[in-house]
């Protein structure tokens, strides 16, 4: 996707080999417009698939998947990372780590929102070890949710995460592939879409 990788390359900042900060349109600062693209072209990547919900993780996520959820007329549901009063019962749970945070969290969503009727597309910002992404579709499966695919806006591709989740042969659409970050600049890989 072309104006993603646009924005990547005049607004994002490589902090090192691993790290991509986004902040300016994506992680901390949202670009709507930008956001209303991404959620047309994953619109597009899935049309056909029968989607009922979408599932993310928060706090991130949430921008692209509401857009792809505008564009597709389906809810979004996002996993919350910590404990809320109101969400304590009744719970699909998973345990993710974090590489950047070093740290482990329990996501978790209410068994009210996806079930074993869904057909569920997952949707992360970024895709580096995969562990958010195994960590939704841990959840999926205690739910017995069909799992749709993988949208992923931007995916480090020189990290296992992507090649772990493809090999358990889930549809994977990534929009912007990096294939290395160093000395300040990013390289994207040629081949995008993987199924």
């Amino acid at each position: 996707m072309d104006v993603l990788k646009q924005k990547i390359l005049s607004e994002g900042k490589v902090l090192s080999d691993t790290v991509l900060k986004v902040d300016s349109f994506l992680n901390h600062q949202i670009d709507p417009v930008l956001m209303q693209e991404i959620g047309k072209e994953f619109a597009q990547r899935f049309k056909g698939f029968d989607i009922t919900k979408i599932l993310t993780l928060e706090s991130s996520g949430i921008a692209p998947a509401v857009m792809t959820g505008l564009t597709l007329g389906v809810p979004v549901v996002f996993a919350r990372k910590r404990k809320s009063l109101t969400l304590t019962d009744h719970l699909y749970s998973a345990e993710v780590y974090s590489f950047t945070k070093k740290e482990s969290n329990e996501i978790s969503i209410s068994q009210d929102f996806i079930s074993s009727e869904d057909t569920v597309l997952i949707m992360d910002d970024f895709l580096a070890n995969g562990q958010a992404v195994f960590g939704m579709i841990d959840i999926l499966n205690q739910a017995k949710a069909r799992i749709a695919g993988i949208g992923i806006v931007i995916e480090k591709g020189f990290q296992e995460g992507g090649k772990k989740i493809r090999q358990q042969g889930y549809h994977v659409e990534t929009l912007a592939n990096i294939a290395k970050l160093s000395d300040g600049n990013v390289t994207f890989k040629k081949e995008e879409t993987c199924i």
